[in-house]
């Protein structure tokens, strides 16, 4: 099972990044296995530090501001208890994770983590269909590239719809911050037209 949320990891200069991940898990869960490209930052540092945290959230404005590169600044965080890490303030759960095994052997790493400690910040409420919709609308801005501009803008347009009925502020703004991304994307690039 594919469970989607936020991971921060530290860099080279002790910042934090923040970075959507869906990892792999099972339950009860005991470890997860995420799964970077070696281009990532989270890849890099869960390489070179070994360890990290994944935050249960149902803040999507969060989770679509980093998908896309957007988000101006990292979130306020406390201290992991176990490693070297952050923990983002608001989230609902969150855990943290040391490396057991890296294999990047393939463009997409396997690595297998072990948890050393959960937490509860606040109760996850769940998602409303709007959520759901800003969720998958940054996924599918991830993969714009892989794309055609008629698949991409009917799915936003249908996704545009429940969030019309649906959102609240943070979703209304996250969907917004979506929207434009693809335009953008759109607008800069030829090759979007013409997958």
């Amino acid at each position: 099972m594919i469970l989607e949320g936020v991971v921060t990891t530290r860099n080279v200069d002790g910042t934090i990044n923040v970075a959507p991940m869906g990892p792999i898990f099972e339950l009860p869960i005991q470890g997860f296995l995420f799964r970077p490209f070696q281009t990532s930052t989270t890849y890099q540092n869960l390489k070179r530090e070994g360890c990290g945290v994944f935050h249960i959230t149902d803040d999507v404005l969060l989770i679509a501001q980093a998908a896309l590169g957007q988000l101006v600044s990292v979130p306020p965080t406390i201290p992991a208890t176990q490693i070297a890490g952050a923990v983002l303030e608001d989230c609902c759960r969150w855990y943290e994770f040391v490396v057991e095994t890296l294999d990047d052997s393939q463009a997409r790493t396997e690595i297998t983590t072990r948890i050393v400690h959960a937490g509860q910040r606040r109760e996850f409420l769940g998602f409303n269909r709007a959520k759901h919709a800003v969720l998958e609308g940054a996924i599918l801005a991830t993969r714009l590239h892989l794309l055609s501009n008629s698949t991409v803008r009917a799915e936003l347009d249908r996704m545009a719809m429940i969030v019309e009925k649906t959102a609240g502020r943070q979703e209304q703004e996250a969907f917004g911050l979506i929207v434009r991304y693809v335009e953008d994307y759109a607008s800069e690039t030829h090759k979007f037209d013409e997958v």
